[in-house]
């Protein structure tokens, strides 16, 4: 499943945002929407309204020539988290979310990143309450960033990011 397959990122996401966002269907359909994401093992363990996590379990196929999580599957996990972050954050305008893409990606890789690893998402808050709280906010800019961790807690990779977006202009939340 593809947004184009479904006509537009805010109708994959159907009946889950609004007022009481349901972050439980909101994180199941997250996590099937990137196909790249599926095929390489990533999987989105948590959506919410401040933070997203996503998981590369370290299995063979993820790992590089030095038997370590390759950077392309941290990133992949970073760039989803990032995203998924974005959508918990955004979830009471959901509907009015016609496009967010990454516009520039930035890592420091820490550590050797060993055993399964989790990316761990977060979005400019202030720019989130700018856009839900004025009715008249379609384009965005968003950064945000993601931390990798391993099962030890020992921080491997960190991402930030810059997005841009764009929503349909919509009523104030709560009206």
């Amino acid at each position: 499943m593809v947004t184009a397959e479904l006509g537009g990122f805010a109708d994959a996401f159907a009946g889950a945002g609004g007022g009481t966002p349901d972050y439980a269907k909101i994180r199941e359909v997250a996590d099937a929407l990137v196909p790249f994401g599926n095929h390489a093992g990533v999987a989105i363990t948590e959506v919410g309204p401040d933070r997203a996590v996503a998981e590369v379990a370290g299995a063979d196929h993820q790992l590089n020539h030095l038997g370590t999580v390759h950077a392309g599957a941290l990133f992949l996990a970073a760039d989803i988290a990032g995203a998924s972050a974005f959508v918990g954050a955004i979830a009471p305008r959901l509907s009015d979310v016609e496009f967010l893409v990454l516009r520039d990606a930035r890592c420091s890789f820490r550590k050797p990143a060993t055993g399964r690893i989790r990316a761990i998402a977060t979005v400019d808050e202030r720019e989130i309450r700018r856009v839900l709280g004025d009715p008249a906010a379609t384009r965005f800019d968003l950064d945000g960033k993601a931390l990798c961790y391993n099962d030890d807690e020992v921080l491997v990779a960190k991402f930030t990011f810059e997005y841009v977006g764009n929503l349909k202009e919509s009523g104030r939340v709560g009206e």
